[in-house]
């Protein structure tokens, strides 16, 4: 075996730690040629370190355009000349049915995304009136996508029962400036510490393939190893035109099995979520992202581009072996270490449900 990885895998899997940045660096720098042997490192962490199953979530683009903010890759910022639609936070009713299809396609995590700085008092009582129906009508677990918030507006989501905050760094701080200037990765940072500090689990990740080095994606993941994120959301930049990303070439399907490869053995016990433009960049392969460590999925269309079907994405899982998280492995799944660790119980796997296919 190739000796870096070889001592990676003593690492995670004999010694039971965490890499350190220059063991990453090593498995890094390996040839693309050893993708395969570093894939099937990444696949024996995932089981040994999560199990077998694999979760799955929904989100609903409940605000959609006219955003502030100027992240050089999203069509919703308002000084962008992007061709979506724009609308105002969406009608209650509008938000339980997307939620129930959620629930009827097999997730047990459904989150409310909007487009904005950070939310005001009136879209964040919208908000949290949502929260409560979804969770009423639904049983499902509730995430939220807000923007940048305070602790006051912390403390009223997870009050609401908002059980998961999604807010990524996008990109690591040496690179931040470059994709947006209108706030900084430092207030990403703060709105990621109270989310947790505030009772949530926190969601964060990035996106991957927007002119980066290797060693910037290293960065962003031990950036987010930091924070200790329960689930990480792995994005493939798809670029979307009248945005300053459009003429940027997507990263090979190779790239990106090594980038999930990489952040499963650097974040080893969390939910590695395939996100927005998988299905652009890996195409076919997107199964091997599964065996590369992915172990959760966003099903159904995105925030402003279309993704595949539940349908499809559930008999891949089928084919692969691989079980559907149950309903309440978002809460108690991971035990939280007295040196901030999360790690799976050991004796106490989590539970699983039969695969749900509509329409087959």
């Amino acid at each position: 075996m190739i000796p870096a990885f070889e001592h990676a895998e003593t690492a995670l899997l004999v010694e039971r730690r965490k890499l350190t940045r220059d063991e990453a660096v090593s498995v890094a720098h390996v040839c693309l040629d050893e993708l395969p042997a570093l894939i099937a490192i990444a696949h024996r962490v995932r089981l040994e370190w999560c199990g077998p199953d694999v979760e799955l979530e929904s989100l609903i683009n409940a605000k959609s355009g006219a955003c502030s903010e100027d992240c050089a890759f999203c069509s919703q910022a308002a000084q962008f000349d992007a061709d979506i639609d724009v609308y105002a936070f969406l009608d209650l009713d509008e938000v339980i049915a997307t939620a129930r299809a959620t629930l009827d396609a097999g997730a047990t995590q459904f989150c409310i995304v909007v487009a904005v700085r950070g939310p005001n008092e009136r879209l964040l009582n919208r908000v949290i009136d949502a929260v409560h129906a979804v969770r009423d009508e639904t049983g499902l677990k509730v995430a939220c996508s807000l923007g940048l918030l305070d602790r006051r507006q912390a403390e009223r989501l997870a009050a609401a029962g908002v059980h998961r905050y999604n807010h990524n760094l996008e990109a690591p701080r040496a690179r931040f400036d470059q994709i947006c200037s209108t706030h900084t990765w430092d207030d990403r940072v703060a709105t990621a510490r109270l989310a947790i500090e505030s009772g949530m689990e926190l969601c964060s990740g990035g996106i991957i393939g927007m002119g980066e080095t290797l060693d910037d994606r290293l960065d962003l993941a031990f950036e987010l190893a930091e924070l200790g994120p329960v689930e990480v959301p792995l994005n493939f930049l798809d670029p979307r035109p009248g945005t300053p990303l459009a003429d940027v070439t997507p990263i090979s399907g190779r790239e990106a099995l090594q980038v999930i490869a990489l952040f499963r053995l650097i974040l080893p016990d969390a939910w590695i979520r395939l996100a927005g433009g998988r299905e652009v960049v890996l195409d076919e392969l997107q199964a091997m992202g599964m065996y590369a460590g992915a172990n959760a999925l966003i099903v159904g269309n995105y925030l402003t581009t279309t993704g595949r079907s539940a349908d499809a994405d559930l008999e891949m899982l089928e084919t692969l072996g691989m079980p559907v998280a149950g309903g309440d492995v978002g809460e108690g799944r991971y035990v939280l270490a007295a040196d901030g660790a999360y790690s799976l119980p050991p004796d106490n796997l989590p539970s699983k449900i039969p695969l749900r296919v509509t329409g087959r």
